[in-house]
């Protein structure tokens, strides 16, 4: 009897060595790792403006500048084109005679041409102003998007330490116990997959924390992150005009309406005055001949050409009614999009009270629980079971408390305030 017994003892030593080993704060787990240095001098509205400024939109968004630059220096010009020079040179070919004219073109622009082509110049500028607003609207979502997913994660991970270390310690007691003789071998095979399952689920929570902190920095092209990022929630209570998405396509509209326009006055062309003089020397063996030298002045008007115009002025008005079209699309999309972030207000708020009381009852029933379990009553898987459920109900109410106060940032964005 006494070899089986040895050998009892030394099975049971090799099944506790794991449970002793394993311990929580054990980090990282994994090789790979992502820092994060929190700026307690960094707001979350200057993290937004610096994302701006290295984001590959930034390049684009620097050429509208150019482009309403170039528009406008066209508008402010006194003529509605290049000015031709223009040098002529005949002679006859029997030599007596030499013909030598010179012109300058000049376009003008047609009535009202020039007005409508500097309104180009101020839509194009208020259009670039508003385009880089709605550019930092959508990098101000993005930027909210990445801070809360990893508070999210992080919560998730701090939530998986406390029930690797609660674990770890039932697994201690349980250890305790099993060498004592009070409870079986089973139960050590049982506490010992609980903590493994544990350890397994608390490097995956790690590694959606890193996971999270590698998509924040590839967006900002940061390590650093605000100490404070929570907002007041908006009083807005309704899609406004003043949205930058709104306002970035009602600005493209009034462009399009802008060029329309200008299209339209140039009518079948531009009219061109030409000046010229002319020179008429003949050879110095005709006597007939005097040198003569004289100065001309013509216009010419086109006409009849509305015609070959319309076909570009079509085109035009099919661009202004698609963007008239998306105007009204994108109105239809926020107007969801704000109905769903109040609405998950509303769920996340009556959710939070729900999720905090059960968190409430599931402690007093773990406790409850571990009562019984030490005077026998209940057995260690029964015991594992409301563990587990009690950890989830404090994950929950964690869970809940945070998206409410994210939901605040989410449904600022919907309603298109920024930080």
């Amino acid at each position: 009897m006494l070899p089986i017994f040895f050998l009892r003892v030394s099975i049971l030593s090799l099944l506790f060595i794991p449970l002793i080993s394993l311990r929580a704060d054990d980090f990282p787990r994994v090789e790979h790792h992502d820092p994060i240095i929190v700026d307690p001098q960094l707001s979350l509205s200057a993290l937004i403006t610096l994302t701006l400024e290295n984001h590959p939109d930034t390049q684009w968004l620097n050429s509208l500048e150019a482009e309403t630059a170039a528009i406008k220096q066209r508008g402010e010009s006194w003529t509605a084109g290049a000015t031709v020079a223009g040098l002529r040179y005949q002679e006859a070919t029997s030599g007596t005679l030499h013909y030598l004219d010179g012109t300058i073109e000049v376009p003008l622009w047609n009535i009202g041409q020039r007005d409508a082509n500097q309104r180009i110049g101020t839509a194009a500028q208020n259009s670039a102003i508003t385009q880089t607003a709605l550019t930092q609207w959508r990098v101000a979502g993005l930027v909210r998007i990445a801070i809360w997913d990893i508070a999210l994660q992080e919560l998730r991970l701090e939530q998986a330490k406390i029930d690797m270390h609660a674990t770890q310690q039932l697994a201690n007691d349980i250890t305790r116990r099993v060498q004592a003789g009070d409870l079986a071998q089973t139960d050590a095979l049982l506490i010992q997959t609980d903590v493994l399952k544990k350890r397994s689920a608390l490097t995956l929570a790690e590694a959606e924390v890193m996971h999270a902190r590698k998509r924040y920095t590839t967006l900002t092209q940061s390590t650093k992150i605000p100490a404070n990022y929570h907002e007041s929630l908006s009083q807005i209570k309704e899609i406004e005009s003043s949205h930058p998405a709104l306002q970035a396509i009602q600005n493209l509209i009034e462009r399009k309406q802008a060029e329309v326009e200008a299209l339209h006055l140039v009518g079948s062309g531009q009219t061109n005055v030409t000046v010229g003089v002319n020179s008429d020397r003949p050879s110095h063996h005709d006597l007939r001949s005097n040198n003569t030298e004289s100065f001309n002045i013509g216009v010419t008007v086109p006409f009849g050409g509305q015609a070959h115009l319309q076909p570009q002025v079509a085109a035009m008005n099919v661009e202004l009614n698609q963007l008239r079209a998306q105007r009204d699309q994108l109105f239809r999309d926020l107007e969801q999009n704000h109905h769903e972030a109040e609405h998950n207000l509303e769920i996340n708020q009556a959710e939070l009270a729900v999720a905090s009381e059960l968190n409430t009852v599931a402690q007093q029933h773990l406790k409850l629980t571990q009562m019984s379990f030490l005077v026998g009553e209940i057995d260690l898987i029964d015991l594992l079971k409301i563990q587990s459920q009690t950890q989830l109900a404090a994950l929950a109410a964690k869970e809940r408390a945070l998206m409410q106060e994210r939901d605040y940032a989410f449904y600022n964005q919907a309603v298109g305030v920024l930080p």
